[in-house]
């Protein structure tokens, strides 16, 4: 969302409900002000436009509607690919409108229509590949010469161990591949952490497998751009901006059929979609980048354009203000 506002300010008067983590240049109001605000429309007979993202939010537009009669109209962007709560399909139903961030999410909004499929985006200017990739892995002062990343929480969801499982194989072949995992680890799923462990120890491979554990965004771009290759291989997901931000990034991408992913990659073309919790599958999929140049070279090339033409938070920005705008009158 914060990312989008930078670019929705430059189409439309945007304010905020509420100051937390908002940067200090954007137009912030309080609950009352909201309502004060909001309790007639604008002197050209438009309606103002709430654009919620969570429960809550969809509470607090409502109670402001129903029961202090502000003049807005209200617009839930639904992305979760699960069962909705029969709470949350209720608020939806109440919506004026609903946005979803992908076919496969729009798939799971029940008792209410998706008016209009907004995917998200990233930021191309933070995230591009580095003029060179093996200066960037040198960079990093990890083993080897090649990296696998996987970024996100370990946990199970992310699917962290399916790429142990499928890069095994690969390193025990080649000393020059080290794979890397880029995320932070609750207490709560340290057990988990501790079995994937305990697998490359077993396969003796440890020094071939590097947790980074949590890294601060600011260092985030120049870690994929060090990477020959990115695996997303979660086993569920809202949206997922990995692959994309890989991509971006000058990296050949593998991807689960999690989240919005099947509907981004063309596979074999801007990168590989694999079943989800299809180890053999990644194995495949790795040992043909891995050792083919000019094939992920290519493929890398390919799927940059591909984020620049559809997937850039500029263009998602746009998208959202166009439609908000057309709900206005």
């Amino acid at each position: 969302m914060l990312q989008v506002l930078r670019y929705q300010k430059n189409y439309a008067h945007v304010a905020v409900l509420g100051a937390n983590y908002v940067p200090t240049d954007t137009h912030v109001l309080g609950y009352r002000q909201f309502l004060k605000l909001t309790k007639s429309p604008l002197t050209n007979g438009e309606w103002r436009v709430f654009h919620a993202r969570r429960n809550d939010e969809m509470i607090q537009a409502l109670t402001a509607k129903i029961l202090f009669g502000s003049k807005i109209k209200i617009v839930f962007t639904s992305t979760a690919q699960r069962q909705h709560s029969a709470f949350t399909r209720w608020l939806m139903s109440k919506m004026d409108a609903v946005i979803s961030t992908s076919p496969t999410a729009a798939e799971f909004v029940q008792d209410c229509r998706v008016d209009r499929i907004i995917p998200h985006g990233i930021d191309i200017g933070k995230y591009k590949p580095a003029k060179s990739k093996f200066e960037a892995w040198q960079a990093l002062g990890l083993p080897g010469s090649q990296g696998i990343g996987i970024f996100g929480r370990v946990r199970y969801s992310k699917g962290i161990d399916i790429l142990v499982d499928a890069a095994i194989p690969i390193l025990r072949r080649d000393p020059e591949v080290t794979v890397v995992i880029c995320g932070e680890c609750l207490p709560k799923d340290q057990i988990y952490k501790n079995q994937i462990q305990s697998k490359i120890n077993n396969a003796g491979l440890s020094d071939q497998f590097v947790f980074l554990g949590k890294q601060p965004f600011s260092r985030l771009p120049s870690i994929f751009q060090s990477m020959t290759v990115v695996a997303a291989l979660s086993r569920n997901e809202g949206f997922g901006l990995t692959p994309l931000e890989a991509m971006a990034s000058g990296c050949a991408v593998i991807t689960s059929e999690a989240g919005a992913w099947k509907d981004i990659i063309d596979s074999g073309h801007n990168g590989y979609c694999v079943p989800i919790g299809d180890a053999a599958a990644v194995t495949e999929k790795l040992e043909i980048l891995i050792s083919n140049k000019m094939t992920r070279d290519a493929m890398a090339v390919v799927a940059r354009e591909h984020v620049i033409k559809h997937y850039t938070v500029e263009k998602e920005a746009q998208n959202i203000t166009q439609f908000l705008l057309s709900l206005c009158r």
